[in-house]
């Protein structure tokens, strides 16, 4: 879905892309990312709302989880945390690399 919007946006420079919010809090976009989140390997570490995603069971608590993001995101509350960022040392370098250390869940606008 990435590479089609960054296509058509090359493409058109002044096409908007109205619907791209609806997509965002589908159930089963949010579905596909959360096993995408969850089976990462970084599943096992906490972010910087000291949540992991290999923390929050399967079944019933997931689908809770993500309808509370969901609603969040259609009431558009949602607001991320900043990413924590740390340098490491790139493998078989001594040059560093960016990593960043994001969050599990997001906080509201009251």
């Amino acid at each position: 879905m990435q590479c089609k919007l960054h296509r058509w946006a090359v493409e058109d420079s002044g096409r908007r892309f109205d619907d791209v919010f609806n997509l965002v809090h589908h159930p089963d976009f949010l579905t596909v990312a959360w096993d995408r989140v969850h089976g990462n390997k970084g599943a096992r570490t906490a972010g910087v709302d000291r949540v992991s995603p290999a923390s929050i069971a399967e079944g019933v608590e997931v689908v809770e989880f993500l309808g509370q993001v969901r609603e969040q995101l259609k009431s558009r509350s949602f607001v991320p945390l900043p990413v924590r960022e740390r340098l490491i040392p790139k493998s078989g370098s001594s040059k560093l690399r960016r990593l960043g250390i994001p969050t599990v869940t997001a906080y509201s606008r009251g």
